[in-house]
């Protein structure tokens, strides 16, 4: 199938296009990378009036390391971040979860803050802006404004933008030296949408944990942090049981049943990643101290 007959829009800067959203509203949407919507629009599950481009936006292609964060501009490609060597040095979690991110050739090709504004619950760098406490930078004719994660996913493929604004760029804090993290998922397939996904951070200090935090993909309704630190304070990393948060995992879960998957089974299999991911964040912890001291 083909997309219903749509007007295209081509701005050359953030203030021509944030304009043509104010102007067209409800019948726009915003091409970037593409490779969430141009399937849609050829199965015709959305058809806009507008399509509005913002390939040819100057500007939003920045990607920047600071003290605090790495920020990523709306027309950062995936396989840049995987690949950039100061962005992993600064937070080696953002390419261990990119990585994982579709096909080579969509890496290429979609954007960071695109999967992101999708807001697909089975997609992966939602999930890393959750466990990051990330901020998403919104602009419109009306100004610009900051939206913290927790208030910018509101369910499955939706969002707080407004129609009239744009997503500019996204920042992932940086966690303290005393924090490391880890990621797995599992899919049917390389590159197919995970079954089940899970991010975690751990903190260890003086030998011990003093926090503990996951998120999910594809077995929640929108991403969130949980924090399962109570399950796992005060001991050391090779002596916990990481069974003891599966309470905790599991209640925080919502799992739905599909063709690729029983919802029972998606719930296990979360389950026993977050076992894994713990465990390796917790290592992580442990060798990054070692590697500073040294």
């Amino acid at each position: 199938m083909k997309p219903a007959p749509f007007v295209h829009h081509a701005p050359r800067t953030v203030e021509e296009a944030v304009e043509v959203l104010a102007r067209v509203g409800h019948d726009g949407k915003v091409l970037a990378g593409g490779q969430s919507l141009i399937p849609i629009l050829n199965m015709r599950l959305a058809s806009p009036a507008h399509l509005v481009d913002v390939n040819a936006v100057s500007g939003l292609d920045d990607l920047t390391v600071t003290a605090d964060a790495v920020r990523v501009g709306a027309l950062v490609r995936h396989a840049r971040l995987e690949h950039d060597q100061v962005v992993y040095g600064a937070s080696p979690l953002l390419r261990r979860v990119v990585r994982h991110v579709a096909h080579p050739v969509i890496r290429n090709r979609g954007t960071t803050v695109g999967s992101i504004v999708h807001a697909d619950p089975a997609g992966e760098m939602p999930a890393v802006l959750a466990l990051t406490g990330g901020v998403v930078e919104v602009a419109s004719a009306r100004g610009a404004r900051e939206i913290p994660c927790h208030d910018f996913f509101l369910g499955p493929m939706e969002t707080a933008l407004e129609p009239d604004e744009l997503a500019v760029g996204v920042r992932f804090p940086l966690f303290g030296a005393t924090t490391g993290t880890a990621f797995a998922e599992r899919a049917r397939r390389h590159g197919d949408y995970a079954l089940a996904g899970v991010a975690a951070a751990v903190a260890v200090e003086d030998g011990v944990v003093s926090s503990a935090r996951l998120s999910f993909v594809s077995v929640t309704d929108v991403p969130g942090i949980l924090d399962v630190t109570e399950a796992c304070r005060g001991q050391a990393p090779g002596e916990i049981d990481w069974s003891a948060c599966d309470d905790l995992v599991r209640e925080h879960l919502a799992p739905e049943d599909d063709i690729h998957a029983t919802a029972e089974y998606r719930a296990m299999l979360a389950t026993q990643l977050a076992h894994l991911v713990l465990a390796e964040a917790a290592t992580d912890a442990v060798a990054a101290q070692g590697d500073s001291a040294a």
